[in-house]
């Protein structure tokens, strides 16, 4: 069951512009969601440690992190921090997941 949704677009017109908007968000467990994207490919994210650094920090608290939504198409927190859906969906088209935060920088996955 698919938690959050994303309100006020219509997919089928979504998808013409971009098969990479992030149409639903679920929590799944600590540090994970799973994300299905307009054109129908679902996969997981998961956070590594190294990811709650700077303005993502706060997001280690699990109350904080399960605020998670989708806005625009894209992966929300409240204070307007989001996560690149066009890197997403190429990782999870690639490999079924896509772990945030072993790259030299986290905030280089933001759009």
């Amino acid at each position: 069951m698919w938690l959050r949704r994303l309100v006020g677009w219509d997919e089928s017109e979504f998808m013409m512009v971009a098969p990479w908007r992030v149409a639903e968000v679920q929590v799944i467990e600590d540090r994970t969601i799973r994300v299905r994207f307009v054109d129908g490919l679902e996969g997981v994210v998961c956070f590594s440690p190294d990811f709650f650094r700077g303005v993502f920090a706060h997001l280690i608290d699990s109350v904080r992190f399960q605020e998670v939504a989708v806005v625009g198409g894209a992966v929300t927190w409240p204070g307007d921090l989001d996560l690149a859906p066009d890197a997403m969906y190429d990782e999870i088209k690639l490999r079924g997941e896509w772990v945030v935060g072993n790259e030299v920088s986290a905030e280089s996955n933001l759009f």
